[in-house]
């Protein structure tokens, strides 16, 4: 079983990290899924779901749950064979940490080993406006291999839902990390 290392940070967004776990795991990918602190936070403030009750609707033989304080789970070690890392929602601090290799959490450290292993790592970035900063780090983390996601979608799908429009960017992030296609976003022309 491949296994995506899926890191979910305290940037608005969190429905962008939810729907990319159902879809891995819909599709039987295993998941080693990362929650920041604040990442939890937002994630029951934005989408009214405890975390334990989204956990309890996963299957438990394809989803691992790790504290980002574990610097000893096995993502934070090279050794440990995964298909890469998507952190979705990316925030702009989880960004700087990477791009600087600061490792201060296990988010941090699994990026880390993504980029010192040549594995795909997707940041589906999740800050507006974007500052100097932002640009410079984004920069450093391109440089160092990762793909940079900002949280755009499209509408020339002419999406009738929000739904529809976290699908473009789950989709154009899966593409990224996995290089196939999950069906789930309009094409162009529609």
């Amino acid at each position: 079983m491949e296994k995506v290392v899926v890191g979910i940070t305290g940037a608005s967004g969190s429905i962008y990290g939810k729907r990319i776990v159902e879809v891995l795991v819909s599709n039987s990918f295993g998941v080693d899924l990362i929650f920041s602190r604040t990442g939890k936070k937002v994630f029951e403030f934005e989408t009214g779901l405890k975390v334990e009750e989204f956990l309890d609707s996963l299957p438990k033989d394809l989803v691992s749950v790790y504290s980002e304080d574990d610097l000893f789970a096995p993502p934070s070690s090279g050794s440990y064979e995964t298909a890469g890392m998507v952190i979705a929602p990316c925030s702009g601090g989880t960004l700087g940490h990477i791009a600087s290799g600061a490792s201060l959490n296990l988010i941090h450290r699994s990026a880390e080993v993504c980029l010192k292993e040549r594995r795909p790592l997707v940041l589906v970035f999740r800050e507006t406006p974007i500052s100097r900063v932002h640009v410079e780090n984004m920069l450093k983390v391109i440089d160092a291999g990762a793909t940079l996601l900002p949280a755009s979608p499209a509408f020339y799908g002419k999406p009738k839902e929000i739904g529809e429009l976290v699908d473009f960017i789950v989709e154009k992030a899966l593409k990224a990390l996995l290089n196939r296609s999950f069906g789930l976003s309009k094409g162009w022309p529609p």
